[in-house]
C-alpha cells in the first residue's frame, strides 16, 4: 500500500475518528485506526471502533497502490499533529505484508517515521443495517437544535445506563405520521426536552417520520455533533436504524452506534401542567448575575432566588459560610406570590446557556416542586430543574 496526501487532510480526518478509539482496547486491534486505500476511487478511508461507537471518514489522496493496514491511533495522531502542513507518503511495502511485520513508513521531505501495525483483517467490521430497514433524512438544523438543547443533561453515571443516552421519539401530529421529533435527556436532577418540527425547517419537501422511540448514547451524539459541525443548516443527515443499531451518514462521514436497551423514563409525567407563579426574565442578565455570585457558591454549589412581586425584582444570592456572600438584583415580570427557592448553580447555568432566546419564562409552584425554564418564542424547549431544599 502506498498513498500520498496532505498532512492536514490526514490530521483532520484522524481527529474525527480517533474519538471512537477506546482507552483500554480489547482486543488490542481496537486501539488502532483502520486505514484503507483505493486505487479506483483515489480515496483513503479511516475507521475507528470501540465495540459500540464506530466512526468512518474518507478523503481524496493520491493512491499509488491500494491496500489496508491498522496503525496505533494515539501514536499516529501524535505524529501527524506535530507535522507541518506538507505532503507526506504513507507506505507499507509488500515484503512487510508477506512477512506479517506490518511496518509502515510515514515520510516527508524532512524525515520519516516507522510504525508497527496489525493486520487489517483482524479489525472488526462496523455494524451494518439491513437495506430494507427504516430510513429518514434529518435537516442539520433540526439535529443541532435537538442536541444543543439536551445533550448536557444526560447522566454520566454508568450505573444508570439508560440515562446516559438521549431519547428520541416522534409525535404523531397529523395523518400518516409524526413530523415532530422530540429529544430528551435527564440525569434525574434535571430534564431537558426539545420538540423540533421538521417541516418548519425543511421547506423544500415534507418530511414524514416513522414511529420512533430510541435511546442513543450521549457519547455517540456528541461525536455526531462534531462530525456535522461545519455543515450548512440546510444540509441533510441520513439516518437508518434497526432494533439494535443507529447509523448516521453525512457526506463522506459515517457514524454507527448501538442503542441503549431498556425503557426510558416517562419524563412527560414529571412536567407540571399548572403553575401558581410565572416570571419573565432577560436570559443574559440572569446568566451575568449568576456568574457574579458564583464565586461564593463554589463550596456548596447553591444559589438562592428571592422573588419580590411588589418591586418586580429577582434577587440572586450566594452565601459561603465564614467567607462572605454576594447578591445581585435584576428586573423581572413576576406573576404570583413572593418566594425563596434555591438551585444547584451548575444545573441552572447549563440549562440557561442552552436556551436560545433573549427572554425566558420561569414557571413554578412551591419551593420543593419542579421549576420549568423555557424560551419565549421560537424553539419549543422545556428545561426542568429540581430545587434544593433551603434550611431555615
Amino acid at each position: 500500500m502506498k498513498i500520498i496526501c496532505a498532512s492536514f487532510d490526514l490530521k483532520d480526518h484522524l481527529s474525527l475518528v480517533s474519538r471512537a478509539v477506546p482507552s483500554r482496547p480489547e482486543p488490542a486491534v481496537l486501539g488502532n485506526v483502520l486505514i484503507q486505500a483505493s486505487e479506483t476511487s483515489q480515496k483513503v478511508s479511516l475507521t475507528a471502533f470501540d465495540g459500540s461507537l464506530g466512526i468512518k471518514t474518507s478523503f481524496n489522496a493520491e493512491v499509488d497502490t491500494g491496500g489496508s493496514i491498522t496503525l496505533p491511533a494515539r501514536l499516529l495522531n501524535d505524529i501527524v499533529t506535530r507535522l507541518p502542513e506538507i505532503e507526506i507518503t504513507l507506505e507499507v511495502p509488500e515484503s512487510e505484508l508477506e512477512e506479517t511485520n506490518f511496518v509502515t513508513t510515514i515520510s516527508s521531505t524532512s524525515g520519516q517515521f516507522q510504525l508497527t501495525g496489525i493486520d487489517a483483517t483482524e479489525f472488526p467490521e462496523l455494524p451494518t443495517i439491513d437495506p430494507e430497514s427504516q430510513k429518514i433524512e434529518l435537516p442539520i438544523a433540526v439535529l443541532n437544535q435537538g442536541l444543543k438543547g439536551c445533550l448536557f443533561a444526560a447522566s454520566t453515571e454508568l450505573s444508570k445506563q439508560i440515562l446516559t443516552g438521549v431519547h428520541l421519539k416522534t409525535q404523531d401530529v397529523g395523518k400518516g405520521g409524526g413530523d415532530i421529533l422530540e429529544f430528551a435527556a435527564t440525569d434525574s436532577h434535571r430534564l431537558a426536552v426539545v420538540a423540533t418540527n421538521l417541516n418548519d425547517v425543511a421547506s423544500e419537501s415534507t418530511i414524514e417520520l416513522p414511529q420512533l422511540a430510541v435511546t442513543i448514547p450521549a457519547k455517540a451524539l456528541r461525536e455526531l455533533e462534531r462530525i456535522v459541525s461545519n455543515a450548512a443548516e440546510s444540509d441533510m443527515v441520513k439516518v437508518s436504524f434497526d432494533e439494535q443499531v443507529m447509523m448516521f451518514e453525512y457526506s463522506d462521514r459515517l457514524l454507527t452506534s448501538t442503542k441503549i436497551s431498556g425503557d426510558y423514563p416517562a419524563y412527560g409525567q414529571l412536567i407540571p401542567q399548572k403553575f401558581s407563579r410565572e416570571i419573565i426574565l432577560d436570559r443574559k442578565r440572569l446568566i451575568s448575575s449568576l456568574e457574579l455570585v458564583a464565586v461564593f457558591a463554589q463550596k456548596n454549589n447553591l444559589v438562592k432566588f428571592s422573588l419580590h412581586n411588589d418591586n418586580s425584582q429577582l434577587v440572586v444570592s450566594a452565601d459561603a459560610q465564614d467567607i462572605g456572600n454576594a447578591e445581585q438584583s435584576l428586573p423581572a415580570e413576576i406573576m404570583g406570590d413572593d418566594i425563596e427557592i434555591a438551585f444547584n448553580i451548575k444545573y441552572l447555568m447549563d440549562g440557561l446557556k442552552a436556551l436560545p432566546t433573549t427572554e425566558i419564562k420561569m414557571q413554578l409552584n412551591e419551593g420543593h416542586q419542579p421549576v420549568i425554564f423555557s424560551p419565549l418564542g421560537g424553539l419549543t424547549m422545556t428545561y426542568l430543574v429540581m430545587p434544593v431544599q433551603l434550611r431555615n
